[in-house]
C-alpha cells in the first residue's frame, strides 16, 4: 500500500504542479481558452489558485521524502481534497458535468493520501 500511495502522490504532484505553474503564470485571457471557469474569477484569485496548487504539489511529496515535517504531505493531501471540493462547486454552479466528474476523482485520489499518511501508512 505504501509504494501505492507513493505513486499516487507522484501522479497528483506531477498534475497539480503543471496545472498551478500554469494558473500562476498565464494572462487570464490566456487561460480562459482552455478554462473557461476563469472568467468567474479576478486575475489575482485565479493566480493564488495556482499557487496553491504548486505549493500543494510540492508538499506531497517534498516532506515525506525528505524526512523533513513529514506531517505536511497528509495535509497538502486534505488541502488538493479541500480545493477540488471548491472545484466541484464551482463547476456545478456552471453546469460543467465533466469537470465535476475529473474534480471528484482527483479529490478521492487526495483523500486516499490524506487517509493513508495521517493512519496506518504515516512515515
Amino acid at each position: 500500500m505504501n509504494v501505492f500511495l507513493w505513486i499516487v502522490q507522484a501522479v497528483l504532484a506531477a498534475m497539480f504542479a503543471m496545472a498551478g505553474v500554469m494558473k500562476s503564470t498565464q494572462p487570464k485571457d490566456k487561460l480562459a481558452e482552455k478554462l473557461p471557469w476563469v472568467a468567474d474569477f479576478s486575475p489575482a484569485t485565479v493566480r493564488f489558485i495556482g499557487i496553491v496548487e504548486f505549493a500543494a504539489a510540492l508538499g506531497l511529496i517534498l516532506p515525506a521524502l525528505t524526512g523533513i515535517a513529514p506531517v505536511l504531505t497528509p495535509l497538502a493531501a486534505t488541502g488538493l481534497a479541500v480545493v477540488m471540493l471548491l472545484a466541484a462547486i464551482t463547476h456545478a454552479r456552471r453546469k460543467e458535468s465533466g469537470a465535476i466528474v475529473f474534480n471528484t476523482g482527483l479529490l478521492v485520489l487526495a483523500a486516499l493520501v490524506a487517509w493513508g499518511r495521517f493512519g496506518p501508512y504515516s512515515f
